[in-house]
Order: C-alpha cells, then sequence, then structure tokens
C-alpha cells in the first residue's frame, strides 16, 4: 500500500517521510483545497524531503476551466517543477462540458515527462467517470486522485471500485476525500486501491505572546490568526497502522 500525504509546508513533508508515507502532494492554500506551492517551498521541500515529492499544478481555486493565461503559469510552473527534481506533479483540466480536457492534459503531460502525473479531483466533476478514465488512460496520465465522485471516499466506494476493475493494470486508481484511521480498512475491503491519499493535520498554536485578537487576516473558516494546522507524524502513523 502507497501513502501519499497532502500537505502545505516543508515541515510537513518532513513529518510525512517520519510517519511512514512515501510521498507527499505539495500545495499551498488548502482552505481552497491546493493551489500551486512557490518555488522557494517546493526547492526547499526538495532539498529535505526523505519521501517522493507530488506538486498540485492548480493556478487558483474553484473550477478547472483554465483560461489561456492561466493554462501557460501551469506550463511553467511544470517546467519549474522539472528544474527542482521533483517527483510529480498533480493537475487536471476540464472542459465547460464536464469532460476531460484531453488536448490540454496531453500536452501537460508531455511536458511533465519524465516526472510523474497525477490528475486530481477535477475527476471527481466530470459528468460521465467511464468515458472520463478511459479519456486519462489515452493521454497517459499515471494516476487518479478521486473520491468516487462523492463527497468522501466511503460515499463514493462503489465508484472507486468500478473504476479500479474498469482501469485493472492499466492505470494507478488512489482513493483520497475522508481517508483517516477509521474509515481506511473499510476503503480498502471495498475498493481494492493499492494507494491511498490523506491528510494527517492536528491544530498547533501559535508562539506568539503578544496577541491582537481584533485584527483578522482573511481566514474566514478559521477567524484565529493564531493557531495553525499542520501535518503530524503520529497521525500518519495511526493511519497506517488500522490496516490488519
Amino acid at each position: 500500500m502507497i501513502f501519499e500525504i497532502c500537505t502545505d509546508s516543508v515541515e510537513g513533508v518532513i513529518a510525512a517521510g517520519n510517519g511512514g508515507a512515501q510521498r507527499v502532494e505539495l500545495c499551498d492554500n488548502l482552505v481552497e483545497g491546493g493551489t500551486t506551492p512557490s518555488y522557494g517551498m517546493i526547492r526547499t521541500a526538495c532539498q529535505v524531503a526523505r519521501v517522493q515529492v507530488n506538486v498540485i499544478i492548480r493556478p487558483r481555486g474553484g473550477d478547472f476551466c483554465y483560461s489561456d493565461y492561466e493554462f501557460e503559469v501551469m506550463r511553467q510552473d511544470i517546467l519549474n517543477c522539472k528544474a527542482l527534481g521533483v517527483n510529480g506533479v498533480v493537475f487536471g483540466i476540464l472542459k465547460p462540458d464536464g469532460k476531460i480536457d484531453l488536448e490540454r492534459t496531453q500536452a501537460l503531460v508531455n511536458l511533465a515527462r519524465p516526472m510523474s502525473v497525477t490528475f486530481h479531483r477535477a475527476f471527481d466533476l466530470c459528468i460521465d467517470p467511464v468515458t472520463a478514465l478511459e479519456d486519462l488512460i489515452k493521454s497517459g496520465v499515471d494516476r487518479l486522485l478521486t473520491s468516487g465522485q462523492q463527497a468522501d471516499v466511503l460515499q463514493g466506494a462503489a465508484c472507486i471500485k468500478t473504476l479500479v476493475q474498469q482501469a485493472g493494470e492499466r492505470f494507478v486508481i488512489m482513493a483520497g476525500g475522508g481517508v483517516n484511521a477509521e474509515t481506511l480498512p473499510e476503503i480498502v475491503s471495498i475498493t481494492g486501491v493499492k494507494e491511498v491519499h490523506f491528510a494527517a493535520r492536528i491544530e498547533k498554536q501559535s508562539p506568539m505572546q503578544f496577541k491582537n485578537q481584533h485584527v483578522f487576516m482573511g481566514k474566514a473558516y478559521q477567524p484565529n490568526e493564531y493557531i495553525q494546522k499542520e501535518t503530524d507524524a503520529e497521525k500518519i502513523r495511526k493511519v497506517i497502522a488500522s490496516l490488519p
């Protein structure tokens, strides 16, 4: 079983290795589902990592139908990742009709090589998962991250099982979304996946001694500038240990 940790910091990359994971998906802005991290974060993460580092290539939050300028940003970010020695990149592009943007996906796959390529949960917004999977296989993508087109993996387990059977040995299906120590054994039993993706984060208090509690920097989801969430090695170990 391959365990991939979604993290938004260099410290999280280190924790993933200490917790027993094999790979990370390095992101920024997890409140938006993850956007491309900075050049400095990617470079530093690659310097200290004891796990494979995959980087999300997502120029903004929201949908996955991108303008020509946004697509060019994705191209440049992929070239940066290649120059920095990143293991793989993670992206997803859709057409307005909910189908995979096959032409642009193939172009980014070709640009990314020899790095590994994962198509992320943009897939879960596709109109037809069966056709979408065949398009991804055709495009040359290596792996799909999916919650089975549902809010979490348990709800989408039947769909993921179907995708695993459809893909066979041609393609890797990785389950992600709501994976934790309580859900992982059932998810693996139902779906038959060999790779899982999860965040294992805990709240951490700021070291700041002086705190102005009347000013916020935009965290509408968490109006407290003095609490951060960080990837936790012990939590990763507990999820991994939950498998028989």
